[in-house]
């Protein structure tokens, strides 16, 4: 996949204002781009994790790390994804009555 390359200027003072090397500065916000891209659902968690130059698992868990939420569902996929998980413990909670527990 090629490539191109964004570049922000920012102030020379402003990492060591946050308390970072320049490297970790800017290697966060390369994240929170990633991270603000995947919160909108513009693009894809792996494609977020190439963008922050990141593993897609280590993107995942630092997604959590700053509250960022790992689901992205609107309202309605929401409610969706809340009624089938309802519908199958429902059915196991049919099997269990069914079928006896082992000791």
């Amino acid at each position: 996949m090629a490539t191109r390359e964004l570049r922000i200027p920012y102030p020379e003072e402003l990492p060591e204002a946050m308390d970072q090397t320049p490297d970790e500065f800017e290697r966060e916000m390369r994240f929170l781009v990633a991270a603000k891209l995947y919160e909108l659902g513009r693009i894809t968690s792996g494609r977020a994790a190439d963008v922050a130059g990141m593993q897609r698992v280590g993107f995942l868990n630092e997604l959590g790390a700053h509250r960022i939420s790992v689901w992205n569902y609107d309202a309605d996929e929401l409610e969706q994804e809340i009624e089938a998980a309802q519908d199958r413990a429902r059915s196991r909670s049919l099997w269990s009555s069914v079928i006896p527990a082992r000791f």
